[in-house]
């Protein structure tokens, strides 16, 4: 399972990276899809500790039940591995704009 998850977040954000050179309009499905995915996560995170907070309740055993959301799980992927994709964005930009700089 480790090699999975250690293959998958390399060899997704490559993914979106490529679909992006061959499909331009995945880069307004890939944007849109992280916006939606930090609206989920940020509001499943703030609804969670503010029952928290309203129930009075131990912060550290109860916001654990966090993690077995699905839907927070699926948002925090996805923003994961678009952060990756983001930075292979950067990477590659900043790589061509040194290549015509020498």
């Amino acid at each position: 399972m480790e090699a999975f998850l250690i293959i998958g977040s390399i060899v997704t954000p490559v993914l979106l990276l490529v679909l992006r050179k061959i499909w331009p309009k995945t880069i307004l499905i890939f944007n849109s899809l992280a916006v939606l995915s930090a609206l989920v996560f940020g509001n499943i995170a703030a609804l969670a500790i503010h029952e928290i907070i309203e129930d009075n309740t131990v912060f550290m055993t109860n916001i654990h039940g966090l993690f077995l959301n699905p839907f927070f799980l699926m948002a925090g992927v996805y923003l994961g591995v678009y952060f990756l994709y983001r930075l292979l964005i950067w990477t590659v930009e900043e790589a061509g704009s040194l290549k015509d700089r020498v």
